[in-house]
Protein backbone atom coordinates (compact mmCIF):
# COMPACT_ATOMS: atom_id res chain seq x y z
CA UNK A 1 0.00 0.00 0.00
CA UNK A 2 1.01 3.47 -0.60
CA UNK A 3 1.03 6.30 1.26
CA UNK A 4 1.61 9.83 -0.37
CA UNK A 5 2.10 12.47 2.43
CA UNK A 6 1.73 17.24 1.85
CA UNK A 7 2.23 19.30 4.46
CA UNK A 8 4.21 22.53 5.08
CA UNK A 9 5.84 21.41 7.48
CA UNK A 10 9.52 21.73 5.63
CA UNK A 11 13.04 19.69 5.88
CA UNK A 12 14.73 22.52 8.40
CA UNK A 13 13.44 20.39 11.60
CA UNK A 14 12.20 16.90 11.99
CA UNK A 15 8.80 17.04 11.76
CA UNK A 16 8.46 14.81 8.66
CA UNK A 17 10.98 12.17 9.74
CA UNK A 18 9.12 11.67 12.55
CA UNK A 19 6.07 11.43 10.92
CA UNK A 20 7.45 9.02 8.88
CA UNK A 21 8.91 6.99 11.70
CA UNK A 22 4.99 6.84 13.11
CA UNK A 23 4.01 5.16 10.34
CA UNK A 24 6.69 3.06 9.20
CA UNK A 25 6.63 1.24 12.53
CA UNK A 26 2.69 0.71 11.94
CA UNK A 27 2.98 -0.30 8.51
CA UNK A 28 6.43 -1.19 8.09
CA UNK A 29 5.54 -2.43 4.20
CA UNK A 30 3.81 0.78 3.23
CA UNK A 31 5.97 2.91 0.59
CA UNK A 32 5.73 6.84 1.45
CA UNK A 33 5.69 9.38 -1.45
CA UNK A 34 6.44 12.77 -0.31
CA UNK A 35 4.44 15.09 -2.73
CA UNK A 36 6.17 18.03 -0.66
CA UNK A 37 6.37 19.33 2.65
CA UNK A 38 7.13 23.11 0.90
CA UNK A 39 3.51 24.79 1.36
CA UNK A 40 3.52 27.80 2.98
CA UNK A 41 2.98 27.98 6.66
CA UNK A 42 -0.72 27.73 7.23
CA UNK A 43 -1.46 27.90 3.51
CA UNK A 44 -4.90 25.74 3.28
CA UNK A 45 -5.72 27.39 -0.19
CA UNK A 46 -2.50 26.42 -1.55
CA UNK A 47 -1.99 22.86 -0.14
CA UNK A 48 -5.39 22.25 -0.89
CA UNK A 49 -4.30 22.82 -4.77
CA UNK A 50 -1.19 21.42 -5.09
CA UNK A 51 -2.87 18.26 -3.52
CA UNK A 52 -5.63 18.42 -6.32
CA UNK A 53 -3.52 18.87 -8.94
CA UNK A 54 -1.21 16.27 -8.01
CA UNK A 55 -3.77 13.42 -6.73
CA UNK A 56 -4.50 12.01 -10.19
CA UNK A 57 -0.50 11.14 -10.92
CA UNK A 58 -0.24 9.40 -7.31
CA UNK A 59 -1.52 5.57 -7.19
CA UNK A 60 -4.38 4.68 -5.51
CA UNK A 61 -3.55 4.50 -1.90
CA UNK A 62 -3.61 6.77 1.75
CA UNK A 63 -3.49 10.68 0.75
CA UNK A 64 -1.98 12.14 4.12
CA UNK A 65 -2.07 15.67 4.25
CA UNK A 66 -1.29 18.07 7.30
CA UNK A 67 -1.57 21.90 6.66
CA UNK A 68 -3.62 22.84 9.78
CA UNK A 69 -3.46 26.25 11.45
CA UNK A 70 -6.74 25.18 13.43
CA UNK A 71 -4.68 22.36 15.28
CA UNK A 72 -5.28 21.43 18.78
CA UNK A 73 -8.81 23.59 18.42
CA UNK A 74 -12.43 22.70 17.41
CA UNK A 75 -11.51 21.63 13.46
CA UNK A 76 -12.38 17.89 13.48
CA UNK A 77 -9.91 15.56 12.17
CA UNK A 78 -11.30 13.14 9.59
CA UNK A 79 -10.58 10.31 7.23
CA UNK A 80 -12.22 10.08 4.15
CA UNK A 81 -12.66 7.80 0.56
CA UNK A 82 -13.83 8.76 -2.51
CA UNK A 83 -15.35 6.52 -5.27
CA UNK A 84 -12.10 5.49 -6.71
CA UNK A 85 -11.29 3.81 -3.90
CA UNK A 86 -8.90 6.24 -2.21
CA UNK A 87 -8.37 7.17 1.58
CA UNK A 88 -7.83 11.04 2.92
CA UNK A 89 -6.86 11.75 6.21
CA UNK A 90 -6.32 14.95 7.48
CA UNK A 91 -7.71 18.34 8.95
CA UNK A 92 -11.44 18.98 8.44
CA UNK A 93 -10.29 22.70 7.08
CA UNK A 94 -10.55 22.44 3.03
CA UNK A 95 -7.48 20.98 2.78
CA UNK A 96 -8.64 17.19 1.45
CA UNK A 97 -12.12 18.33 -0.20
CA UNK A 98 -10.90 19.76 -3.44
CA UNK A 99 -8.85 16.54 -3.67
CA UNK A 100 -11.33 13.86 -3.02
CA UNK A 101 -13.92 15.79 -4.80
CA UNK A 102 -12.21 14.87 -7.72
CA UNK A 103 -13.92 11.22 -8.05
CA UNK A 104 -16.44 12.28 -5.09
CA UNK A 105 -16.41 11.86 -1.46
CA UNK A 106 -18.45 8.57 -0.54
CA UNK A 107 -17.46 8.08 3.22
CA UNK A 108 -15.98 10.35 5.84
CA UNK A 109 -15.10 9.69 9.93
CA UNK A 110 -14.19 11.36 12.45
CA UNK A 111 -10.84 10.09 13.76
CA UNK A 112 -11.74 9.45 17.44
CA UNK A 113 -11.03 5.87 18.19
CA UNK A 114 -7.70 6.17 20.63
CA UNK A 115 -6.83 2.71 19.14
CA UNK A 116 -5.40 4.00 16.04
CA UNK A 117 -3.64 7.18 17.92
CA UNK A 118 -0.80 7.56 19.52
CA UNK A 119 -0.95 6.73 23.27
CA UNK A 120 0.04 10.84 24.13
CA UNK A 121 -1.80 13.19 21.63
CA UNK A 122 -0.15 16.74 21.72
CA UNK A 123 -2.06 19.41 21.29
CA UNK A 124 0.39 20.90 18.55
CA UNK A 125 1.55 18.28 16.74
CA UNK A 126 -1.55 16.40 15.19
CA UNK A 127 0.70 15.39 12.55
CA UNK A 128 2.79 12.94 14.22
CA UNK A 129 0.32 11.92 16.91
CA UNK A 130 -3.34 11.39 15.05
CA UNK A 131 -2.82 12.03 11.57
CA UNK A 132 0.34 9.50 10.85
CA UNK A 133 -1.03 6.79 13.11
CA UNK A 134 -4.35 6.82 11.18
CA UNK A 135 -3.40 6.41 7.65
CA UNK A 136 -0.81 4.10 8.85
CA UNK A 137 -3.59 2.03 9.99
CA UNK A 138 -5.60 2.39 7.05
CA UNK A 139 -2.69 1.19 4.52
CA UNK A 140 -1.96 -1.52 7.27
CA UNK A 141 -5.91 -2.58 6.31
CA UNK A 142 -7.46 -1.26 8.79
CA UNK A 143 -10.96 -0.28 7.33
CA UNK A 144 -12.16 3.16 7.34
CA UNK A 145 -15.25 2.65 9.23
CA UNK A 146 -12.66 1.42 12.33
CA UNK A 147 -11.24 5.03 13.27
CA UNK A 148 -14.47 6.56 14.35
CA UNK A 149 -17.93 8.00 14.14
CA UNK A 150 -19.16 8.92 10.98
CA UNK A 151 -19.93 12.34 9.10
CA UNK A 152 -21.83 13.46 6.47
CA UNK A 153 -19.80 14.37 3.72
CA UNK A 154 -22.07 17.37 2.75
CA UNK A 155 -21.07 18.84 6.17
CA UNK A 156 -17.53 18.63 5.54
CA UNK A 157 -16.00 22.33 5.97
CA UNK A 158 -14.94 23.75 2.08
CA UNK A 159 -12.65 26.29 0.85
CA UNK A 160 -13.77 29.04 -1.11
CA UNK A 161 -11.91 28.77 -4.17
CA UNK A 162 -12.50 32.59 -5.77
CA UNK A 163 -13.90 33.03 -9.51
CA UNK A 164 -12.15 34.90 -12.65
CA UNK A 165 -14.08 38.22 -13.61
CA UNK A 166 -14.44 37.89 -17.62
CA UNK A 167 -16.03 41.49 -18.88
CA UNK A 168 -15.13 43.74 -21.47
CA UNK A 169 -12.32 41.64 -23.21
CA UNK A 170 -9.97 41.29 -19.68
CA UNK A 171 -9.94 39.34 -17.15
CA UNK A 172 -9.74 40.06 -13.41
CA UNK A 173 -7.97 36.80 -11.53
CA UNK A 174 -6.55 35.89 -8.11
CA UNK A 175 -2.98 34.78 -7.57
CA UNK A 176 -3.58 31.06 -6.36
CA UNK A 177 0.02 30.10 -5.49
CA UNK A 178 3.45 30.97 -6.28
CA UNK A 179 6.59 28.44 -6.57
CA UNK A 180 9.92 28.06 -5.89
CA UNK A 181 10.82 29.41 -9.24
CA UNK A 182 8.44 32.29 -9.12
CA UNK A 183 6.04 30.99 -11.47
CA UNK A 184 2.50 32.43 -10.43
CA UNK A 185 -0.92 30.52 -10.49
CA UNK A 186 -3.60 32.22 -11.33
CA UNK A 187 -7.42 31.00 -11.36
CA UNK A 188 -7.84 30.77 -14.36
CA UNK A 189 -8.05 28.25 -17.73
CA UNK A 190 -7.34 28.30 -21.21
CA UNK A 191 -10.85 28.83 -21.77
CA UNK A 192 -10.98 32.10 -19.38
CA UNK A 193 -8.77 33.82 -21.60
CA UNK A 194 -9.76 31.93 -25.17
CA UNK A 195 -13.57 33.71 -24.06
CA UNK A 196 -11.77 37.00 -23.68
CA UNK A 197 -9.68 36.91 -27.38
CA UNK A 198 -6.11 35.74 -25.51
CA UNK A 199 -4.33 33.05 -27.49
CA UNK A 200 -0.35 32.22 -28.07
CA UNK A 201 0.85 35.57 -29.35
CA UNK A 202 -1.44 37.89 -28.20
CA UNK A 203 0.44 40.97 -26.64
CA UNK A 204 -1.32 41.79 -22.57
CA UNK A 205 -1.51 44.14 -20.27
CA UNK A 206 -0.99 43.12 -16.90
CA UNK A 207 -2.24 45.34 -13.63
CA UNK A 208 -0.89 44.42 -10.36
CA UNK A 209 -1.14 46.07 -6.93
CA UNK A 210 -0.87 49.93 -9.35
CA UNK A 211 1.19 48.56 -11.38
CA UNK A 212 1.28 47.79 -15.39
CA UNK A 213 3.67 45.18 -17.10
CA UNK A 214 3.47 44.22 -20.26
CA UNK A 215 3.50 40.73 -21.23
CA UNK A 216 2.81 37.72 -24.14
CA UNK A 217 0.73 35.06 -24.30
CA UNK A 218 3.01 32.07 -24.86
CA UNK A 219 2.95 28.18 -25.22
CA UNK A 220 6.49 27.74 -23.49
CA UNK A 221 9.20 29.61 -22.16
CA UNK A 222 11.31 29.08 -25.28
CA UNK A 223 8.26 31.34 -26.88
CA UNK A 224 9.80 34.12 -25.28
CA UNK A 225 13.10 36.41 -24.84
CA UNK A 226 14.96 36.17 -21.73
CA UNK A 227 13.05 38.67 -19.30
CA UNK A 228 9.87 38.86 -20.83
CA UNK A 229 6.59 38.43 -18.85
CA UNK A 230 4.69 35.40 -20.40
CA UNK A 231 1.09 33.95 -19.67
CA UNK A 232 1.22 30.23 -20.04
CA UNK A 233 -0.95 27.11 -19.65
CA UNK A 234 1.22 25.22 -17.02
CA UNK A 235 1.67 21.78 -16.41
CA UNK A 236 -2.04 21.42 -14.74
CA UNK A 237 -3.86 23.10 -17.00
CA UNK A 238 -3.92 26.28 -15.23
CA UNK A 239 -2.77 29.81 -16.53
CA UNK A 240 -0.25 31.31 -15.02
CA UNK A 241 2.40 34.01 -14.75
CA UNK A 242 6.35 34.00 -15.76
CA UNK A 243 9.46 35.47 -16.69
CA UNK A 244 11.65 33.60 -19.08
CA UNK A 245 15.15 33.09 -17.09
CA UNK A 246 13.58 34.80 -13.95
CA UNK A 247 11.45 35.16 -11.27
CA UNK A 248 7.75 36.53 -12.06
CA UNK A 249 7.16 36.71 -8.36
CA UNK A 250 10.19 38.66 -7.10
CA UNK A 251 9.59 41.03 -10.01
CA UNK A 252 6.19 41.64 -9.64
CA UNK A 253 6.00 41.57 -5.65
CA UNK A 254 3.04 39.16 -6.30
CA UNK A 255 2.17 37.40 -3.40
CA UNK A 256 -0.96 34.97 -2.85
CA UNK A 257 -4.35 36.16 -2.95
CA UNK A 258 -3.17 39.67 -5.03
CA UNK A 259 -5.54 40.50 -7.92
CA UNK A 260 -4.42 40.56 -11.57
CA UNK A 261 -6.39 42.20 -14.39
CA UNK A 262 -5.48 40.95 -17.68
CA UNK A 263 -5.99 42.63 -20.90
CA UNK A 264 -4.96 42.55 -24.31
CA UNK A 265 -3.45 45.54 -25.88
CA UNK A 266 -5.01 47.30 -28.42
Amino acid sequence: MFITFLSDFGLKDDLVGTCHGVMKRIAPEAQIIDITHGIPPQAVLQGALVLANTIGYMPVGVHLAVVDPGVGGPRRPLALRDAENRLYVGPDNGLLIPAASRAGVVAARELANPAYALEFISRTFHGRDLFSPAAAHLAAGVALEELGPPLDPDGLVSLDVPKPALADGSAVARILYVDSFGNIMLNLTRDDVEQIGIVSGTRLELELAGERYYAIMARTFADARPGDVILYEDSYRNISIAISGGSAARMLHATPGQQVRIAPVV
